[in-house]
């Protein structure tokens, strides 16, 4: 993992993990083929509490417009902020918005599916943008920014090169950290080999909401 020269601060700094998260039952389409619609479900949810679990000394919140999600975050002990419902992208800047009023410096930003999560909370740096691309050097995965700089996020194909021109149009220092755990994503059906299949759990589980 190439951290270039920027100092990774143990600072007595609050920050935050933000997630963003769609309703489960809406999550993972592009798995339909290989996946039924409880299993989709069931993996999104174990996803997402992956994630969440990772968070270390970050402070947990949860960005959605689904009150289940929102049932579920909390229980979690996340925070919950209110998704506007206009897409990820505007969602992620609203939430990170929300996180600048009530005083976190930085914020990082992770998708709910990543697959190996442990390390989220290590990329946390102040007053610089940090960023995880994919493995395809092609989405962001992870990233932080500091939460009143106005970074506008810009999501799907492509935003790991959106993202360096936001940080440069910001006159930020940029920071790539290139970590295969945080790069490997669950999005399309080649990517199950990333999982551990005991995922699938029993009936019950499968049934809950």
């Amino acid at each position: 993992m190439k951290r270039e020269h920027f100092r990774f601060v143990d600072s007595p700094v609050v920050r935050a993990l933000l997630v963003p998260v769609k309703s489960f039952t809406a999550a993972k389409v592009r798995l339909a083929p290989v996946l039924a619609p409880d299993e989709r479900r069931l993996l999104a949810r174990q996803l997402a509490e992956g994630v969440l679990a990772a968070a270390g000394d970050l402070v947990p919140f949860v960005v959605c417009e689904d009150d289940a999600v929102a049932r579920w975050a909390r229980a979690l002990g996340a925070g919950v902020l209110c998704n506007p419902g206009v897409g990820l992208s505007p969602a992620v800047n609203a939430g990170v918005a929300e996180l600048a009023r009530r005083g976190y410096a930085s914020a990082v930003v992770a998708h709910a599916d990543l697959a190996r999560p442990e390390g989220v909370h290590t990329i946390a740096l102040d007053g610089a943008v940090v960023l995880v691309p994919d493995l395809r050097d092609d989405g962001t995965n992870v990233a932080c920014v500091p939460t009143a700089a106005g970074f506008r996020f810009s999501y799907g194909a492509g935003s790991f090169d959106r993202h360096r021109s936001e940080a440069r149009r910001l006159g930020l220092p940029c920071v790539v950290v290139r970590d295969r755990r945080l790069a490997a994503d669950v999005d399309h059906p080649e990517d199950l080999r990333f999982v551990d299949r005991s995922w699938m759990g029993t009936p019950a589980e499968l049934a809950a909401p």
